[in-house]
């Protein structure tokens, strides 16, 4: 059996650079480990594994709940974000419950109706833009993708109630914008309340507010129950378990921060590097104009998500920068081979979803921004894995996807723009996740209808 590689570098300082420089770590560290190494970054015993070799991912994340298992409290470091109940951190029978209930507003007839939200909010939204002004691509889209989860999952219409909930919660994941505020996930001991000043003082009054709001809207809701709704917050309000009880408000809060979390900020920094990329790249948007103008006016949105090269942007753009950086934890059930290597039963191991789209021999020239890649070749879903896999995959995948094609066509269809300068966006750290940093400065220059008409000018 192979000695399984080992980082050794002392872990404090392992920490420290996994925290600051993620991107650099991992690079750092595939070069000399290209398939797996051993890593003390992570808080979940003496060392992690991080494996990205498509055959190792393929093994460990087709045997969930068997040889490897996907334990919830594992994922303890978004505690202080989503809560103790959050489906990210539930196990066994509840969890697959709480997933079989939630899947279906992520599928079928509904989607048709969240396509003509998104695409009303987006035109909404571009119409704040002023010609000729700088604005930041992700404070755009996270107007937009907010907007979507208050409408989809929480059921709200506009209201003061409403406008709190965004504020706050731009707030509250504002914390996380960079390296140093999003250490404070990391390091337990810098978790300390020194006042409202404190940065941890401060996060914690923002969520205070922010539970606030939301236990007062579940409380209006179960006085209040309308069995015509069909927002998701409404879902979960009527589920019972096997003695008949129904989720507790606690719960229900929890589950409602996860959607804050998880469906409203990823996709919202997603559509940032899309509206970089393609605005990087003049060619790019150009054959992306091309395929949109085929489908004539206002074409239905399922159609538009079926464009096969607005397809291959969007997945180029999660493939070069996976906003999640990692998978759930996986921990060996028992003795097992790994690619030549023999791990013994608690072995703790992360799949590393930047390093296989990084990888060479499945992506040449991994850095450069090509989508005709994904043109030319079907990968598999251990070579390319932007939403996880298995039991922990991304129960909204279906949604982003959606989201994300439909506000990228509807931008590019309605709003002529371009980016500040020509410097390259590097990727930061935002709490668990990869943003771009700055947020992408961009110029709205005019509206696409004015530039067509000069054209036949």
């Amino acid at each position: 059996m192979k000695r399984i590689n080992e980082l050794r570098t002392p872990a404090f300082f392992q920490k420290l650079q996994w925290v600051a420089d993620p991107v650099g770590y991992m690079e750092g560290a595939a070069q000399r480990y290209p398939d797996l190494f051993e890593s003390k970054v992570a808080d979940f015993g003496d060392s992690v594994l991080f494996v990205q070799h498509p055959q190792a991912l393929e093994q460990i994340l087709t045997n969930d709940r068997k040889i490897f298992s996907a334990p919830g409290h594992l994922n303890e470091i978004v505690t202080p974000l989503v809560g103790d109940y959050s489906i990210m951190l539930l196990d066994g029978e509840r969890h697959r419950r709480e997933r079989k209930l939630l899947m279906p507003s992520f599928h079928g007839d509904r989607m048709h109706t969240y396509g003509k939200l998104i695409e009303q909010l987006v035109e909404r939204t571009l119409i704040d833009l002023t010609p000729g002004k700088t604005f930041t691509a992700l404070s755009v889209t996270q107007n937009i993708t907010l907007q979507v989860i208050i409408k989809v999952v929480f059921g709200l219409e506009e209201g003061e109630r409403c406008q709190k909930i965004i504020q706050l919660t731009r707030s509250f994941l504002n914390f996380l914008n960079t390296p140093l505020t999003a250490s404070f996930l990391f390091f337990n001991s810098l978790q300390k309340d020194l006042g409202p000043w404190s940065p941890w003082g401060f996060f914690l009054r923002t969520r205070n507010q922010l539970d606030d709001l939301l236990y007062a809207e579940i409380r209006d809701r179960r006085q209040n129950i309308d069995p015509e709704r069909v927002d998701i917050l409404s879902l979960l309000m009527s589920v019972r378990d096997d003695a008949g009880e129904a989720l507790t408000d606690q719960e229900l809060r929890d589950e409602l921060m996860t959607f804050l979390l998880a469906g409203h900020d990823t996709t919202a920094l997603a559509l940032a590097w899309g509206l970089y990329w393609i605005h990087h790249h003049p060619e790019v948007r150009e054959k992306l104009l091309q395929e949109l103008d085929s489908l004539g006016q206002n074409p239905d949105p399922m159609r538009i998500f079926r464009l096969p090269y607005l397809t291959a942007v969007c997945n180029e753009t999660l493939r070069i920068h996976p906003i999640g950086m990692l998978t759930f934890p996986r921990v060996a059930q028992e003795p097992v081979e790994l690619l030549g290597h023999k791990l013994e039963p608690g072995t703790c191991l992360l799949g590393c979803l930047y390093l296989i789209h990084q990888r060479e021999d499945l992506y040449p020239e991994p850095k450069k921004f090509n989508p005709e890649r994904f043109l030319e070749r079907q990968f598999s879903p251990h070579e390319f894995i932007p939403f996880g896999s298995g039991v922990r995959r991304c129960m909204g995948e279906a949604l982003a996807q959606f989201e994300m094609k439909l506000v990228i066509a509807k931008i590019l269809s309605k709003a002529e723009l371009a980016l500040a300068n020509n410097r390259s966006v590097k990727p930061q750290r935002r709490g668990v996740v990869l943003a771009p940093a700055g947020g992408v400065k961009m110029v709205f220059l005019q509206t696409r209808h004015s530039a067509k008409a000069e054209e036949r000018a």
